[in-house]
């Protein structure tokens, strides 16, 4: 049950509601098996932003992390190619496959993405990470516009998979399989009539994939590419998408997630102050369920592991207490980046 009155964050039930995600998957969740890893990701995010990563057992999170390794695809035993490297969805596909069919078992960009940020929440040092491997699946994947797919054994290309590889490269510090200048080339091009950004050129703009960009073009500092007109242009598009919450695109429902995508991506563009803080923190905290834990897409609507990590996000991105801040770039807390800037020191000294 959802308590509209209520003006706390439920700390004590959220944290209790991710764990319950990272011990089992609800009958509610079985279509979504074969994505597990970004379940994973929601839980062991939501826990490190409501600065409980403790509550993950020493013993649970050894589990997690091997569990995790163990969706690592490395390259191939016969010929050495790398091309579907990554990490794949789920153990429910992790199956061997005759060497005619060995490429239908392959990463998958997001699942790569939110297992490496997963692996930095736990504090794994990411030793077991085939990194050239992982650069060379990403160097595979993307396509001649400049986009990337999401895996090589067909999948749709846009803008997610885009922040996916920028995010990858840059956890990894290697820029060698990702060609930013074709990238940034067709950020631009999928700049909406309306200045917003879209997942394909002339397609809708929407909040998702402004995101998506906006953070694709920070992590590779190409954000400088965008003219002062159109930063100015973006910004009124982003701060026009608050209703009292946030909306991802014009006349549609605002939507627990876009407090942090559509917040992250005024916060990026140093324009989150010029939104009102009081109306976006009420919706979201409609949304909440003070019983069981969770956060909702909408009031008085089922909760989800998604919506609630992203309605804990955009919560930290305006500074509501208790909660850890977030690197709004890659999506994971400042605690975890921290990490990853050590890992990326002691690379740089045994190289």
């Amino acid at each position: 049950m959802n308590n509209k009155e209520n003006t706390d964050l439920a700390h004590r039930q959220h944290v209790k509601y991710f764990m319950r995600f990272l011990n089992i998957l609800p009958s509610s969740l079985s279509s979504h098996d074969t994505t597990r890893v970004t379940i994973a990701y929601f839980s062991v995010a939501g826990l490190d932003v409501l600065g409980s990563i403790a509550s993950i057992s020493l013993d649970l999170r050894s589990r997690i992390i091997e569990w995790l390794y163990l969706l690592q695809v490395h390259p191939n035993k016969e010929n050495g190619d790398m091309s579907t490297c990554g990490f794949q969805g789920s153990s429910t596909i992790n199956i061997d496959l005759d060497s005619a069919n060995s490429h239908y078992r392959c990463g998958h960009l997001a699942m790569t993405y939110t297992a490496l940020c997963s692996l930095l929440a736990l504090g794994d040092d990411l030793s077991r990470i085939n990194r050239k491997a992982i650069i060379n699946g990403v160097k595979a994947l993307q396509t001649e516009e400049g986009n990337f797919s999401a895996t090589l054994s067909g999948c749709e290309s846009d803008m997610r998979f885009v922040y996916c590889a920028a995010c990858i490269s840059y956890i990894l510090n290697d820029w060698s399989g990702f060609n930013i200048e074709k990238a940034t080339e067709y950020i631009i091009k999928c700049i909406g009539y309306d200045n917003g950004i879209a997942q394909c050129p002339e397609l809708e703009s929407h909040g998702g994939t402004t995101y998506c960009a906006l953070a694709t073009l920070s992590l590779t500092n190409q954000l400088d590419k965008l003219s002062e007109q159109q930063v100015d242009r973006l910004r009124r598009w982003l701060v026009f998408r608050q209703v009292d919450g946030f909306q991802g695109r014009p006349n549609k429902p605002v939507d627990t997630c876009y407090s942090f995508w559509v917040g992250a991506s005024l916060k990026m563009l140093d324009a989150l102050h010029l939104t009102n803080y009081s109306s976006n923190r009420k919706y979201v905290y409609e949304t909440q369920d003070c019983v069981v834990g969770g956060f909702s897409k909408w009031p008085d609507t089922c909760t989800d592991p998604m919506h609630t990590y992203l309605g804990l996000a955009g919560l930290s991105l305006i500074g509501v207490n208790g909660l850890l801040e977030i690197e709004p770039t890659l999506n994971i807390t400042k605690r975890a980046y921290e990490h990853l800037k050590y890992l990326h020191e002691k690379w740089a000294s045994e190289a």
